[in-house]
């Protein structure tokens, strides 16, 4: 694996111990519907031209359907390397010196009753000639309810209140406009937040932005195994079935389209099918 600072180590410890403990509790989920639906995970290696594999890092990605969850895909990377010189230019202290590391967790969940809703979780650490972290997570119900919007958006007010007053509505408001499919002209789900480029230029803001990012990470374990519990036991029909299919696939041309993450990994070697494990299982065109 490439060499890592401080800074770098503790991010990439911090992210794959939120993975382990995420799985674990989705798996909890899953005993507790009388499913023994398990994560399988692949490893791999960053492929870059040049590169003895292992050499640019990797990373491994994690994969469980099951009753509850028809498909989840919780991911963890650490890479390193340069960016394309065009590519370069559109990320943040990339412009002059293509040189980078990033290291996260990204996790999608489809869920198989349509009242449950399908969620999206990241966190990362990049660097550049400068550091930065980014974030966030949002709820997308097919079927929306507005009890579980509202719990989701009050766990992640509380993360965000010891950072500030206007933090939240900052962040919400974020998300708000990153997830939207523009060709649609609707929004992906019910929001959530979003926050990216909170540079650590000394380690002191380091350790503000590290623990507030760990705080995301903490009230999207906190609150959603908090409302797939309390759906996934409702009855279901053939037509919310459909209505779920059809809202996958506007989920699915979200994340081809417009998604910056799905972009990234693909301009950095990544593993396609961990870059794209965020796509359903099923989905439907009408």
């Amino acid at each position: 694996m490439i060499p890592l600072d401080h800074q770098q180590q503790s991010a990439r410890n911090w992210f794959e111990s939120l993975r382990d403990r995420i799985c674990a509790e989705f798996e909890k989920i899953e005993r507790e519907a009388g499913s023994d639906a398990a994560f399988a995970y692949t490893p791999w290696d960053r492929e870059a031209a040049g590169m003895e594999p292992g050499e640019g890092g990797g990373g491994v990605r994690g994969v469980m359907t099951g009753q509850v969850f028809e498909k989840v895909g919780v991911n963890v990377s650490t890479v390193g390397g340069e960016f394309a010189p065009e590519f370069a230019k559109s990320i943040h202290g990339a412009g002059e010196d293509p040189n980078f590391f990033a290291t996260g967790i990204s996790l999608v969940a489809h869920m198989a009753n349509p009242h449950v809703p399908a969620v999206h979780m990241n966190t990362r650490f990049l660097a550049t000639t400068k550091r930065w972290f980014g974030g966030g997570a949002d709820l997308n119900p097919p079927i929306p309810c507005q009890e579980d919007t509202d719990a989701f958006h009050a766990r992640f007010r509380a993360a965000c209140a010891p950072y500030g007053p206007d933090v939240y509505e900052r962040y919400a408001k974020w998300a708000d406009e990153y997830f939207y499919i523009p060709h649609r002209g609707v929004h992906r789900g019910v929001g959530g937040i979003f926050y990216d480029h909170l540079e650590c230029g000394d380690d002191a803001e380091f350790d503000r932005n590290f623990a507030f990012t760990q705080a995301v990470g903490e009230a999207f374990l906190d609150i959603f195994p908090q409302i797939v519990r309390r759906r996934m036991g409702l009855p279901f029909t053939g037509a919310d079935r459909e209505e779920q299919l059809i809202w996958r696939g506007h989920y699915a041309e979200f994340n081809l389209v417009y998604d910056r993450g799905t972009l990234f990994g693909l301009k950095t070697g990544g593993n396609i099918d961990a870059i794209l494990m965020s796509l359903p299982p099923l989905a439907k065109w009408s």
